[in-house]
C-alpha cells in the first residue's frame, strides 16, 4: 500500500516551480505524486510534461478541465477557450504529450495508509470544471458527494488554485492549491498525505528568476507579461473567492 503521497495541481505549463516543488525533499520522498489536472495549459507545456513524465511509476496525473480542453483545440472540436495562451499551448503539444493528455483518468481513487481509500479530481468527482469552495455550503458538498462510495472518507480537488482543507460531513476534503498559477501569494502550493495527516505546504521561490527562466524557454508571444502576472500571483486569493463564488451554486436556493 501506499504510504506517503505529494499532491500537486494546476502546474499550467510552468516548470521553473514545479521543479522547485519536484526538489522538496518530501516530495523526492513520496512513494507516489498525484497531479490533480491542469497540467500542461501554460507557457511551457512540453516541457512539463516531459518533467512530470521522468517519475516514470511514481506520478499519477489526473485529467483537469484544462487538459481535455487542449486535446478538444488540438483536434479542431470548437472548444471555446476564452484564456489566448490555451490554444497556443495546445498547438505546440507533440502527438506523444496530445495521447498522454487524451488518455487521462478523472476521477481517480487509490488506497493511502493512514486514509483507506483517497479520491483525486480536478474540479468534483462527477465533472472536472465544478467549482468548490472552502466555504461551499454543505447541500452542495451533499450533492456532489452522493455517488462516491461511502467508504472514501478523504477527497482531493484542485481547479480553483487555492488551497483548503475542511471537514465536509465527516469526510475530509482538501485542495493542494496551485504550482503555476497561484492565488493570493508567489510560489509554489502543494500538500502531503502521511500517516493519516494532511499537510498543506508551500514552496518558496525566487519570482524574477522564475520570470526570466520561464520567458527565455518560451515562444508565447506575451510571455513576458503572463509570467509576471501569475507567477507574481497578482490576482489575490480575496479577489480569487468572490470570482469564483457564485459558481458554486451558494444563490441557487
Amino acid at each position: 500500500m501506499v504510504t506517503t503521497v505529494a499532491v500537486l495541481s494546476d502546474v499550467h505549463g510552468v516548470l521553473p516551480v514545479l521543479d522547485a516543488v519536484l526538489a522538496e525533499p518530501d516530495v523526492r520522498g513520496a512513494d507516489l505524486v498525484v497531479v490533480t489536472g491542469d497540467h500542461a495549459a501554460g507557457p511551457q507545456p512540453n516541457a512539463v510534461l516531459d518533467r512530470l513524465l521522468e517519475l516514470q511509476d511514481r506520478v499519477l496525473l489526473v485529467r483537469g478541465n484544462a487538459d481535455r480542453e487542449l486535446v478538444a483545440c488540438r483536434r479542431g472540436e470548437g472548444t471555446a477557450i476564452p484564456d489566448p495562451i490555451a490554444p497556443w499551448a495546445a498547438e505546440q503539444l507533440t502527438e506523444t504529450h496530445l495521447q498522454l493528455l487524451a488518455g487521462l483518468p478523472h476521477p481517480v481513487t487509490i488506497d493511502i495508509d493512514g486514509f483507506g481509500p483517497v479520491m483525486f479530481c480536478h474540479g468534483t468527482p462527477r465533472d472536472d470544471e465544478e467549482v468548490v469552495l472552502v466555504d461551499t455550503r454543505l447541500q452542495r458538498w451533499a450533492e456532489i458527494f452522493a455517488d462516491v462510495a461511502h467508504d472514501v472518507r478523504t477527497v482531493v480537488c484542485g481547479h480553483t488554485h487555492m488551497p483548503f482543507v475542511r471537514l465536509v460531513n465527516r469526510r475530509l476534503v482538501l485542495n493542494p492549491g496551485s504550482i503555476g498559477m497561484p492565488y493570493g501569494r508567489p510560489g509554489g502550493a502543494w500538500a502531503l498525505l502521511r500517516d493519516g495527516q494532511v499537510s498543506l505546504r508551500h514552496t518558496t521561490i525566487d519570482v524574477p528568476a522564475a520570470i526570466e527562466a520561464v520567458v527565455a524557454a518560451s515562444t508565447y508571444p506575451d510571455v513576458r507579461a503572463w509570467a509576471q502576472d501569475y507567477l507574481n500571483a497578482t490576482a489575490s486569493d480575496a479577489k480569487a473567492l468572490s470570482a469564483f463564488a457564485p459558481r458554486d451554486g451558494r444563490d441557487d436556493l
